[in-house]
């Protein structure tokens, strides 16, 4: 009954991210009608619906436009998400997410010294941003893993300590290089407070193996995390190897974290809020948890995507700043809740 509930569940959810993504990609400066986005994404895909009627350009703006950052939005989304629930389930702490051992901010300053790097030395190449980005969040997990390490194990309080000390130095870095920049600043900063803006389908190529990979490797460590949450201990005593188990999802949650952030740069809350906002309604069970709260994420990026084009129209708001809007109250609500529950 269980496992029936489980897979309702997210054939539920996936119906919305689906509604989501064609009513995304219908709302804009140019509106078009939800049944003509449909139309148009079902041609291109299989080749078998007429596109009678519908200009070349309304096509373009759909599939060369829209729809590419509309699906990379649900990408992010569902991977920001996706790693929040492994951080949180993996330190057994809810304030937990993908920001938290400094991993975000190793692809914050890997992309920051890419566009600083562009700007001043005119090195370029094809998805340099990305790349750098890539590079430099897995530059911190590997000093924030060797910083944590003692005698051959990670202990949870040093994971934590070590991710605060490679963050704080890492954003005294990307501030150097602002202040380097000067008045060429403005790329850096748009990329730091997290976007889509300009994203195609290359980007979405480019993080799509990542998710897929890492959403297969944490599903199948479920069952492993639902026992970690009763402690390290009892996790061992259960049969689970506690070391292994952490560093396979220390790292595949650190890869698909930096594959998001490397397109998309710094989109804060969702990793927090989301599996949260899920666990409250699904329960702590992992094996529902974590697909829950990806297709839940993707559909909530998509969403602040939206707002963050239409709002100020045609200025565009960088998502992030969207994102830190919803997300600070809920970080505020989920501190003065455990503060009660301290207090009890």
């Amino acid at each position: 009954m269980k496992s029936k509930r489980r897979f309702l569940t997210v054939l539920v959810l996936l119906a919305v991210l689906a509604a989501s993504v064609i009513m995304a990609t219908a709302i804009g400066a140019v509106a078009i009608p939800p049944g003509v986005t449909l139309r148009v994404i079902a041609a291109q895909l299989t080749g078998f619906f007429d596109l009678e009627g519908i200009a070349a350009n309304t096509v373009s703006i759909i599939w060369q436009l829209r729809l590419p950052r509309v699906l990379l939005g649900a990408l992010v989304g569902a991977a920001l998400a996706l790693a929040g629930v492994s951080f949180q389930g993996l330190l057994r702490n809810p304030l937990a997410d993908p920001f938290t051992i400094g991993v975000s901010s190793g692809a914050a300053t890997g992309a920051t010294l890419a566009i600083f790097l562009r700007q001043f030395f005119g090195l370029s190449f094809p998805q340099m941003v990305p790349l750098f980005a890539f590079a430099g969040a897995f530059v911190a997990l590997f000093f924030v893993y060797n910083l944590a390490k003692i005698g051959g194990q990670v202990p949870v309080v040093t994971l934590l300590l070590a991710g605060v000390v490679v963050s704080s130095f890492l954003s005294a870095v990307i501030s150097l290089l602002m202040v380097l920049a000067g008045e060429n600043m403005q790329g850096i900063f748009f990329w730091l407070s997290g976007g889509l803006l300009l994203r195609s389908w290359p980007e979405i190529w480019f993080v799509l193996p990542y998710l897929a990979a890492g959403f297969l490797i944490l599903i199948s460590y479920a069952r492993d995390l639902n026992v970690l949450l009763m402690g390290e201990e009892a996790a061992m005593s259960l049969g689970v190897n506690v070391e292994k188990t952490k560093k396979i999802l220390l790292v595949t949650s650190s890869l698909v974290t930096a594959a998001a952030v490397s397109v998309s740069g710094m989109i804060g809350f969702v990793g927090l809020i989301i599996p949260h906002a899920v666990r409250i309604v699904s329960g702590p069970d992992h094996r529902i948890l974590l697909p829950a709260s990806a297709l839940v994420g993707a559909a909530f990026l998509v969403w602040a995507d939206v707002v963050a084009r239409t709002a100020l129209a045609p200025q565009e708001i960088p998502v992030g700043i969207i994102t830190a809007f919803v997300g600070a109250p809920f970080f505020i609500y989920l501190l003065r809740k455990k503060k009660s529950e301290i207090r009890l």
